[in-house]
């Protein structure tokens, strides 16, 4: 849009916010009152008249400006990834379907998509938007006074898992698009909180989770029996270990109603490849079954009344729900899956590589406790068919739990070791605090076949002639029983030449990405092929999402 153009710059945006009617409701937070006194100054009349009358229309053109002033990769540190408005429409025709809430909650509000939609489609109800971000704060504050809904909004500047909402009589809706934040971002107080409130509810909560995680169960923890709610996030928990939580909330306090997963091809967010899961709840409920469905284009959506049923006991037995949304695809006549013949078992997570890992001649210590290891995927892609030796390779430390077995000499060296490992309080990190023993990083035997397993290329089978370890960067092949040489090589040479794209998970950045139990699922030929050597790659390959 023309006016669009004379916002070119952060501060122009904060002028329009506050000329639009920012400052009138509610109390500015203290980094909401710095942008402000920053960028003081009037915005253009005629611009800030034609953003309220767009804005009155249902549409956001601050957010619009917001996206293109900061890039995905600006905004991935607060996980601000916005929804284009035929999903935002959807989820509140949805909520429509379920009657009229009393209060709605938007838990990571943004410009404020999803509240704004929600407050004209139930003009009785009261609003609140949280977001952490002051920028994104002022912007919803200007769209509540450009929508004229001071008398029934609240903006909460701060985190949704510590908000408190007051208890009401009537119905609460929460909807919205959680930010997607990966582990590496929380804190680990933060990590301490989801592991605690989960165990309140006797439930495991993994410090790997991402924010979203956090936030469907800040949910339940906020809500009450009678409330609802429809979140559009990744699909990373429906498969993943450390999405089991949202998985075992939906069949429990949650109140899982109904999931919808859209292809990535239907670019459910404008600025990330990723597969989205819009999933609709009833808090208080414990469904005897939850609709899922697989949707190719966002124009499918509609009102998310479509699916099919999948019963509890069924849901509850899966430890992955990705598959449940669609028809398996028939295995091509001869072919086996892979978890047929091999576990697929990712590398070990050291919880801290600069004291773990290290170039040979860095670090002294036994031989018997230094194992050569893949660090990096690199190094697979750059090894080509096989990695034949290990020189190039960096060791990984892998001390025994128990530590007596080591001769004097040994353990003097291993003694010095930890004194300076522990100055660096490598004992307290999340990984190293929950092993057995935390010195003991755990390695895996040596896997016969290496692959890749997070990239924008097919993962790259590699045959470990090297006999290396291998830590969190790939995934080990062990077969289920001793097989030859010919097969093992016969089975890389398949998979170098038969894996695609297509057949592993999107996520945010347009990383595509084989979970260890996806890649057990991907198509091979029978054993006896392989150890003959007579089978083709035409027809192989299947989709997993």
């Amino acid at each position: 849009m023309s006016n669009m153009r004379s916002i070119t710059s952060l501060p122009d945006l904060v002028r329009l916010c506050v000329a639009l009617g920012a400052e009138s409701i509610g109390s500015l937070s203290r980094g909401e009152k710095k942008l402000v006194d920053q960028n003081a100054g009037l915005a253009p009349e005629a611009v800030t008249q034609s953003l309220a009358d767009q804005i009155k229309q249902g549409l956001d053109p601050l957010g619009d400006a917001y996206t293109q002033l900061l890039s995905p990769q600006e905004r991935r540190p607060l996980g601000q990834t916005y929804t284009p408005a035929d999903i935002v429409q959807s989820m509140v025709s949805w909520a429509t379907d379920q009657g009229a809430p009393d209060r709605i909650v938007d838990p990571g509000a943004g410009s404020g998509r999803y509240l704004l939609a929600a407050a004209r489609q139930f003009p009785d109800a009261q609003v609140i938007g949280a977001d952490i971000d002051p920028m994104s704060a002022l912007m919803l504050r200007a769209n509540i006074a450009a929508s004229d809904l001071a008398s029934r909004a609240k903006v909460v500047v701060g985190d949704y898992r510590a908000m408190k909402l007051p208890k009401i009589a009537g119905r609460t809706l929460f909807i919205g698009n959680p930010p997607y934040v990966r582990h590496h971002q929380i804190t680990s107080e933060w990590k301490g909180w989801l592991a605690a409130t989960a165990k309140k509810r006797g439930l495991k909560a993994s410090g790997l989770a991402g924010l979203h995680v956090h936030f469907f169960l800040a949910t339940v923890e906020h809500g009450r029996p009678g409330d609802y709610g429809a979140f559009i996030t990744s699909a990373e928990w429906l498969d993943v270990n450390y999405g089991s939580l949202v998985r075992e909330l939906l069949l429990d306090g949650l109140g899982g109603e109904s999931l919808h997963v859209l292809d990535p091809k239907a670019a459910p967010f404008a600025d990330a490849t990723t597969t989205g899961a819009i999933t609709c709840f009833k808090l208080g409920e414990k469904p005897e079954s939850i609709t899922v469905r697989r949707v190719e284009e966002v124009a499918d959506l509609g009102r998310l009344d479509l699916g099919h049923s999948i019963s509890r006991q069924r849901l509850a037995e899966a430890n992955r729900w990705s598959v449940l949304t669609r028809v398996t695809p028939k295995l091509p006549e001869g072919y086996i899956e892979l978890g047929e013949l091999c576990r697929v078992h990712r590398g070990t997570v050291t919880g801290a590589n600069k004291v773990w890992v290290h170039r040979p001649e860095e670090i002294d210590l036994p031989e018997s406790v230094l194992f050569a290891s893949v660090t990096k995927a690199r190094e697979l892609f750059g090894a080509g068919d096989r990695l034949s030796a290990a020189d190039s390779l960096k060791i990984v430390v892998d001390l025994p739990v128990d530590l007596d077995v080591l001769d004097a000499a040994d353990r003097k060296l291993v003694d010095r070791f930890l004194r300076v490992a522990k100055k660096q309080k490598v004992q307290d990190g999340y990984v190293a605090s929950n092993r057995k023993a935390w010195w003991s990083v755990g390695l895996r035997e040596a896997a016969p076949v290496l692959a890749t397993y997070m990239a924008r290329r097919p993962p790259a089978f590699v045959r470990n002639d090297a006999k290396a370890r291998h830590i969190n960067i790939a995934h080990g092949l062990y077969p289920r029983e001793g097989l030859d040489t010919t097969t093992l090589d016969n089975l890389a040479t398949h998979l170098r030449s038969a894996v695609t794209l297509s057949q592993g998970r999107v996520y945010a950045g347009g990383l595509t990405k084989f979970e260890p139990k996806e890649m057990e699922r991907l198509p091979i030929p029978s054993l006896e092929s392989l150890s003959r050597g007579d089978f083709s790659v035409a027809g192989a390959a299947t989709t997993l999402e």
